[in-house]
């Protein structure tokens, strides 16, 4: 399906839709991660071009954002995942550094406009290589790892259907557009919270300490009655486009 990638500064139109319908797509938890909200103030206001509306017939059907930043093209100098890829772009940023890479962060597509991923990926994908960021990467958070909680991100990176092809949808999508799996980010994010934010996040109860397969977790999470805390760490999967 074909559609029109708008910067969401030049629609603004869409934007009570965009924060109601998007947010439908993630799990509560995942907008509670402290360690990544520290920089996201700074990364609106330094890349405002980099978040998009996508359209298809005027509806909204999808939407991504992302960051620019410096990398050698090396595994060994990808950022540790989404939460150090938010501070490498906003630090560069501000010492100057000269960015040749985009990094596309998040996306997400509405369920009546699953057949605009794709294009969605290749619009962004080509208005950031015009842009002159060259090198295409980005941290996928797996669709199926949490059918798979227990399995660590190292394994579930490597499974494939009988055609040779990612087992997981997300991974999938992107293998078909011409991208290759670089290797896991097992500590993308790490959320913390009490155990009672925890317990409103998940509408869980969790009476002990000890691990927990939650709603939507892609690992388990870890909870500490004694210092009240839960710790849950998100691993993601590096890819870049070519």
């Amino acid at each position: 399906m074909r559609g029109v990638l708008i910067p969401v500064a030049d629609a603004p139109q869409y934007e009570s839709e965009a924060a109601v319908r998007f947010a439908e797509g993630w799990p509560e938890f995942i907008f509670h991660d402290a360690a990544s909200s520290q920089w996201n103030s700074r990364r609106t206001e330094y890349f405002p071009d980099w978040e998009f509306y996508f359209t298809a017939d005027d509806h909204l059907a999808a939407g991504c954002w992302g960051v620019p930043l410096a990398w050698d093209g090396t595994v060994a100098d990808l950022p540790g995942g989404y939460t150090d890829s938010l501070a490498r772009s906003v630090t560069s940023y501000e010492a100057g550094v000269v960015p040749n890479t985009f990094v596309l962060m998040a996306a997400a597509v509405l369920p009546e406009f699953r057949g605009t991923a794709a294009a969605l990926i290749t619009a962004v994908r080509d208005r950031a290589v015009a842009a002159g960021l060259g090198q295409v990467v980005a941290p996928l958070r797996p669709t199926w790892k949490p059918r798979y909680p227990l399995t660590p991100i190292e394994t579930y990176a490597t499974w494939t259907r009988p055609d040779g092809l990612p087992l997981d949808p997300w991974l999938r999508t992107h293998t078909r557009l011409g991208a290759t799996i670089l290797t896991p980010a097992p500590t993308s994010q790490t959320i913390t919270g009490s155990v009672a934010d925890w317990e409103t996040w998940t509408k869980m109860s969790f009476p002990t300490t000890g691990p927990y397969v939650i709603p939507a977790g892609l690992s388990v999470l870890h909870i500490d009655r004694s210092t009240n805390t839960g710790t849950y760490t998100e691993p993601n999967i590096w890819v870049r486009h070519a």
